[in-house]
């Protein structure tokens, strides 16, 4: 993802700094229990028996934090969920990665994580969307269906002993396409309910990866385009359509209009100025960053300047004490 570098005057650094320092004011109210920083002393109670976890210490027969973070607690176990680290995959989690190998029966695949990640060919859809056992024929099709490079959506199925292992077994997962891949801290997007959004007005697909990797892309449309190619073609033409990819019909069909292209360029930007200003990534922030970039009718490549930045840096620090006061 391409960096933003601030080069703020007197004036911008002393707004920036005020807004930074409201939106701290404003969270640590709300988290001035739970935080701690290294060395801090964690209040617990040692007649209920409790259960020291990860980020703490027993020094002089007290508990105290070994990391920054927030104190969480589950039943007797006390740890430190530290604020800022390397993405931790849980199984259920939305992830966006890219492919790196095509080895036999799997897929292998970097989505931030400390290893690749394995997609095996049993674990997805096929093309014709019949639910059977996967044949050689198959194997030897697989670079039709993911090659190296391609970006693809998937959902974490567990840890075994090989790796960590995705499933796609649902239309909304696959090939993405028509779009641009954005890495932020993992840390800035939350697990949430929906991590899939559609933004009608402007006809993108949003995918917020919990592993940091962030999709913002063409709509389209949950349906499988091959079963539909093989009930209206002859089998001897669908064998064909791929070495017939260039031409005419097939360019205008995968053709993305200019308006859209440039709703993909300003929707991106809105999700690197939150990046960089350390927001959490979710279609509600980024929607308002795009909202007052239009508002203030500024070019896509205007979002990326300093001014901008400082601007969303106010707007967030007011919507959040609104948000408090009400």
């Amino acid at each position: 993802m391409r960096e933003i570098q601030l080069s703020l005057n007197k004036t911008q650094k002393i707004r920036l700094q005020r807004a930074l320092e409201k939106l701290e004011s404003l969270s640590s109210k709300v988290n001035a229990n739970a935080s701690v920083t290294i060395a801090d002393s964690i209040p617990v109670s040692y007649e209920d028996g409790v259960l020291k976890g990860h980020g703490t210490l027993d020094l002089n027969g007290e508990v105290v934090a070994t990391v920054c973070g927030v104190v969480e607690r589950v039943n007797k176990l006390v740890y430190v969920r530290t604020l800022r680290a390397r993405y931790k995959p849980e199984v259920g989690d939305i992830v966006v990665g890219r492919v790196s190998e095509v080895a036999p029966k799997r897929w292998r695949l970097d989505i931030n994580y400390s290893q690749n990640a394995v997609l095996m060919l049993s674990s997805m859809n096929l093309p014709d969307g019949i639910q059977r056992r996967r044949t050689a024929l198959d194997e030897l099709n697989m670079r039709s269906i993911f090659e190296e490079d391609d970006v693809i959506c998937a959902e974490v199925r567990g840890l075994q002993h090989d790796g960590l292992h995705l499933q796609a077994r649902s239309q909304k997962y696959g090939k993405l396409e028509r779009g641009q891949l954005l890495t932020v801290p993992p840390y800035l997007v939350k697990r949430r309910k929906q991590h899939f959004h559609h933004l009608e007005q402007y006809g993108v697909d949003l995918i917020l990866g919990c592993n940091g990797f962030i999709w913002v892309g063409e709509h389209v449309e949950a349906k499988d385009d091959m079963v539909e190619d093989q009930v209206n073609k002859p089998k001897s033409q669908n064998i064909k359509s791929n070495s017939n990819s260039g031409t005419l019909e097939e360019q205008e069909r995968t053709y993305t209009p200019i308006g859209t292209r440039q709703n993909i360029c300003r929707i991106a930007n809105a999700v690197r100025v939150s990046a960089t200003l350390g927001f959490n990534i979710t279609a509600e922030v980024i929607m308002e960053t795009v909202d007052l970039s239009s508002s203030l009718k500024l070019d896509i490549h205007e979002m990326l300047g300093s001014e901008f930045c400082v601007l969303v840096a106010e707007g967030e620090a007011e919507r959040r004490s609104i948000n408090k006061k009400g």
